[in-house]
């Protein structure tokens, strides 16, 4: 007998990752572009999202993009990226013109969702003081602790500077207000665009949720990551709402009052509570990087749960109303990443796909290629900054300067050319007539007038807005 079997035998899996790569804002020519593909330093912005997941320890991916980026997607994740990792591509038909909502391709994979998920988009890349073990982990104790079936991340907003960016961009979208209990981390209230159209002004409570968390938080500056650890039965949830579409704004919202309305607990109970809640215990533990052998062997909670799991089981609002479901809190909990922990950011903007682009280059130990074949087309004297990426197969020609700039693959620059990335951006129409140089010098007079102004202004602290609701 092979004394040694035991450590060899594959270990269940405990989640899928759900990887939505939907369409951008911008396409090429006659040809959508995929947004999962843009480069952030030269990097596919997919990538971050894969090396996040393998990073956690999770294997299996399905990926859903739409039919006319498969060829693409296919090729890039066949091609090396994330070989560790195990990717279902599927694909649903949609156009730029007419989108299909998270609810509604959830529903249409339900089928391939087996066990608990997590639901994650393409274009958020989190700082590595965010791993996504954070979030599995709150998960697993939440579940364990009192049956909460959800687990949500919130990040702070950055601002943009005024005058950074051109108006024709767009406002910076302002985030929504959120309310959440900070000591039990469970996420109580989101605004739905229906709540905030009846009354923008104020944020509507219900007082028995106050009564049970008399200390929540209120704020105004953070940002949905769209991360969602999810039990298996939220889609169960999900199929009794078919008339849903937003993942975001119609169902999280919803599934939030499941918690402490009486009504809709005692409707959605038997659909959202699990099959069993200990079976997978062992499970969790063995994933969880909370758990520790040494504590396991004394507590078959390892750390997760002190003796008394009581202490740490938040109040439930419903506590004692019904007799179904009553040790299950259908909470959701909360990771809330604050600016001083890392910036983390969606790039769901263009704005925003700059802003990170900037932020790469920080700390950039090899921006040149390695291969001596595209060192080879960069001239000796050409002058290039350590905050500069350069691509392979890209040529840069003699008495070039390129400072602060991201440089693609098989790019051609000039001689005595002067590339200085970050500092100011202009909107241009190529079409239009050219204008005569006079008119650019005062255009540059009059945006250095304001660049002087908004300097004076500081940008608000992501904790400023944040208020205790007593």
């Amino acid at each position: 007998m092979d004394i040694e079997r035991d450590d060899t035998v594959l270990v269940k899996r405990e989640f899928l990752a759900v990887l939505l790569a939907g369409f951008g804002n911008d396409d090429h020519g006659d040809e959508p572009c995929p947004k999962a593909l843009l480069p952030v330093a030269n990097k596919p912005m997919i990538d971050y999202t894969l090396t996040w997941l393998e990073q956690a320890g999770i294997k299996d991916v399905l990926l859903i993009c739409p039919s006319v980026h498969r060829a693409a997607i296919y090729h890039h994740i066949h091609s090396g990226a994330s070989v560790s990792l195990r990717i279902d591509l599927q694909t649903y038909d949609e156009s730029q013109d007419t989108s299909v909502g998270t609810c509604t391709l959830l529903r249409h994979f339900s089928s391939r969702i087996q066990e608990d998920f997590v639901l994650v988009p393409c274009d958020f890349i989190p700082p590595p003081s965010l791993p996504l073990s954070v979030l599995l982990n709150k998960f697993r104790a939440d579940a364990i602790s009192d049956g909460s079936i959800a687990t949500t991340c919130w990040f702070a907003d950055h601002k943009p500077e005024k005058g950074a960016f051109p108006e024709e961009w767009g406002p910076h979208p302002q985030p929504s207000p959120i309310v959440w209990d900070d000591a039990s981390g469970t996420l109580l209230h989101i605004d739905t665009p229906d709540d905030q159209d009846r009354n923008s002004e104020e944020i509507e409570l219900r007082m028995a949720l106050l009564s049970r968390y008399p200390r929540t938080k209120l704020s105004t500056n953070f940002q949905d990551s769209h991360v969602y650890v999810c039990r298996r039965q939220v889609l169960d949830a999900l199929h009794e709402k078919r008339h849903f579409d937003s993942f975001r704004e119609e169902f999280l919202p919803w599934l939030l009052k499941v918690q402490y309305q009486r009504t809709r607990r005692r409707k959605y109970a038997r659909c959202l509570i699990p099959i069993t809640n200990t079976a997978s215990q062992g499970l969790a533990l063995k994933h969880s990087t909370l758990s520790k052998e040494t504590s396991a062997s004394n507590d078959s909670f390892g750390t997760l749960l002190p003796k008394d799991p009581s202490i740490s089981m938040p109040p439930s609002p419903t506590d004692g109303d019904d007799d179904y479901g009553s040790t299950n809190s259908f909470r959701v909990g909360v990771v809330i990443h604050r600016a001083s922990a890392g910036f983390a950011i969606r790039v769901n903007t263009i704005p925003n796909f700059l802003e990170i682009n900037r932020r790469e280059l920080t700390g950039v130990t090899y921006n040149l290629p390695t291969e001596p074949k595209d060192r080879s087309l960069i001239d000796q004297k050409a002058q290039i900054s350590s905050d500069t990426i350069i691509g392979h197969s890209t040529q840069v020609s003699e008495r070039t300067t390129i400072k602060k700039s991201i440089i693609g693959r098989h790019c051609v620059i000039g001689k005595m050319a002067k590339i200085v990335g970050w500092e100011k951006l202009d909107v241009s129409d190529w079409t239009a007539a050219p204008h005569s140089d006079e008119d650019e010098d005062e255009d540059d007079g009059e945006d250095e007038d304001e660049d002087d102004d908004d300097e004076d202004e500081d940008e608000d602290d992501d904790d400023e807005d944040e208020s205790d609701c007593r």
